[in-house]
């Protein structure tokens, strides 16, 4: 039985190994996304429309509160193997 809790804890280990790196790399992801967004409007601001403004500034919230998600399901993994 030991050896089965064993083999059992380490799987999991493993699991929550790749489910971290699969969220750092997205979340490295978010936040790119959300960088280039907020250089887009940085660098073309002054021609572009306000909707187009608008439009650029929701993406870029929406890829940090992504990035953000990505990083809390990390912390909540973590939390729990402590």
């Amino acid at each position: 039985m030991d050896i089965k809790n064993d083999l059992a804890k380490a799987a999991d280990t493993i699991g929550d190994a790749a489910k971290d790196v699969r969220d750092t790399v997205s979340e490295s992801a978010h936040k790119t996304q959300a960088a280039a967004e907020h250089e887009r409007r940085t660098e073309s601001g002054e021609t572009m429309t306000t909707g187009q403004k608008i439009e650029s500034s929701a993406n870029e919230v929406k890829h940090n509160v992504q990035a953000g998600l990505d990083h809390a399901k990390r912390d909540v993994r973590d939390a729990g193997n402590t």
